[in-house]
């Protein structure tokens, strides 16, 4: 399929625009987004299943409207291509969470924010790669091959959502979904280039999300720019009744964007600057970026989060416990791989359980069980609960001072797939994400233009005050002011054979 009119390229505020002056049809933009991903996925296997069909049943829909002068009413993404990581159920599609467990599984139903970015006109181009189960931050640990970081493809896209940072960098989709339990969507998006939000834990419903960690896990979108993500932010965002942690929204998210910093506090936690492991290309960007958001108006000040530190082995606690609790549903007798040939139940559990998960799923529902169990659970979950109590009140008590917080996103730039093989120093990657999910707080990434080491994309973290993701955003686009919209990666022209994804 060629790609026609490169409309791929576009942002979503430029496809409604064309859309609006009949420059183009909504048709068009399909073909344009299926023509990219026939030329682009081969090389970077980001998608795991399209939905070819329900694209053009869409963009059929939003001709229609544009046709009778109603387009806007298809709502606030009409005509604009979006994909969904693989752990968010769309009804007669695979949801795999990227496991030979649930290779088979076909979806009876549809995640409430797949259903709400459709119903406001997204494009449904299909479902994308992840680490298995959301356990990983490399999507190396997906079943079904690795993806590839646009970038360089050598290096990973992060994860647990690299198949929606990489499909989003790529021009594959103009925005897509990914979920965050402790930086899937920030990380990612960090290393890919894109804008990766995380909104506070309930502004989007999790119903019908495959659950990792139920009291860390958040939906949010990736996008080139933040307009266009604060959009999908609008579309996604409320009360969901199947979902009781959900929270009404009645934030415009696109409204406040063009205030700038003025006036704005923003805060700079020294610890973090100072942390080990921090590279210097990094730590660079991020002071860059204070200086930008000062030279427009913000003031820098330093705040303390004296419990952060103690977030990784609360995190690496909770998480665990959560996710042993949420896997336990897969049974091989409900729904899941079931292993053929077993006379007795118990060692068709086993045989099904040990083949049906990979390696980081296993080691992570073994950990789990370990510290659920009795005479474990009151050494390590509930001081972890209190520690989570100390985190939430450190970010209560900065957020008293700044209107938000700028952080790294990573300690560093993309690593080559294999470089990473303890799992410790794995977990580490996600050093400044993963307090924010432990205190429920809203952050984001913030492509800043890549390393002066590297050449590789670096994002800064924006970390907002519970249920005011707006200032977050406004930060944002302030600083895109400077750096501009998340450019696509160049083409994929020229590359050796061995650099296929998968190999």
């Amino acid at each position: 399929m060629a790609v026609e009119r490169d409309l791929w390229r576009l942002s979503a505020a430029e496809l409604q625009r064309g859309l609006l002056a009949k420059e183009f049809s909504a048709k068009e933009i399909t073909e344009s987004a299926l023509g990219r991903i026939a030329q682009a996925d081969p090389e970077i296997h980001a998608f795991l299943e399209l939905t070819e069909k329900a694209a053009y049943k869409q963009a059929a829909r939003i001709d229609e409207a544009l046709s009778q002068g109603t387009a806007r009413e298809c709502g606030p993404l009409f005509g604009v291509p979006i994909a969904f990581k693989d752990n968010m159920n769309l009804e007669g599609t695979h949801t795999t969470c990227a496991s030979r467990m649930l290779e088979n599984y076909v979806s009876p139903y549809t995640a409430t924010c797949v259903a709400r970015a459709i119903g406001a006109g997204g494009i449904p181009l299909g479902k994308l790669n992840m680490d298995e189960f959301a356990f990983g931050s490399s999507t190396e640990t997906s079943a079904f091959g690795k993806t590839l970081n646009p970038w360089d493809r050598e290096r990973v896209p992060g994860g647990s959502s690299g198949g929606s940072a990489a499909a989003v960098a790529s021009g594959m989709a103009c925005v897509a979904l990914g979920s965050d339990t402790g930086g899937s969507i920030r990380q990612p998006g960090a290393f890919c280039g894109a804008i990766g939000v995380k909104p506070t834990y309930g502004v989007v419903s999790r119903y019908g999300v495959v659950a990792f960690g139920s009291s860390l896990d958040q939906v949010g979108p990736f996008a080139r720019t933040v307009h266009d993500a604060a959009c999908t932010l609008n579309a996604i965002a409320g009360r969901d009744p199947l979902d009781c942690t959900s929270q009404e929204s009645t934030v415009d998210f696109t409204a406040n964007l063009a205030e700038g910093v003025r006036g704005m506090k923003v805060g700079i936690v020294p610890a973090f600057m100072e942390a080990k492991g921090l590279s210097p290309e990094v730590r660079h960007k991020v002071e860059e970026a204070a200086a930008n958001l000062a030279a427009m108006g913000a003031e820098i000040v330093e705040v303390a989060l004296p419990n952060a530190q103690a977030a990784m082995s609360a995190y690496y606690v909770l998480g665990p416990c959560e996710a042993f609790s949420n896997l336990a549903r897969f049974d091989s007798v409900r729904y899941g791989y079931c292993d053929p040939g077993h006379k007795d139940l118990g060692s068709q559990y086993e045989a099904s359980r040990t083949i049906g998960f990979g390696s980081e799923a296993r080691r992570r529902i073994m950990l789990g069980s370990y510290l659920l169990s009795s005479g474990v659970y009151n050494t390590y979950y509930y001081p972890a609960q209190q520690v989570r109590t100390l985190i939430t009140r450190d970010y209560n008590e900065a957020f008293g001072k700044v209107s938000c917080i700028l952080a790294p996103v990573a300690p560093r730039t993309a690593f080559k797939f294999g470089e990473i093989a303890d799992p410790a120093e794995m977990y580490l990657t996600d050093m400044f994400t993963i307090s924010i999910n432990i205190a429920g707080n809203g952050g984001m990434s913030m492509p800043v233009g890549p390393g002066e080491e590297t050449h590789l994309p670096i994002g800064v973290q924006l970390i907002a005050p519970a249920f005011h993701d707006e200032l977050m955003l406004r930060a944002a686009a302030a600083l895109e002011t400077v750096y501009g919209p998340a450019p696509i990666a160049p083409d994929f022209d020229g590359l050796n054979d061995n650099a296929k994804a998968g190999e």
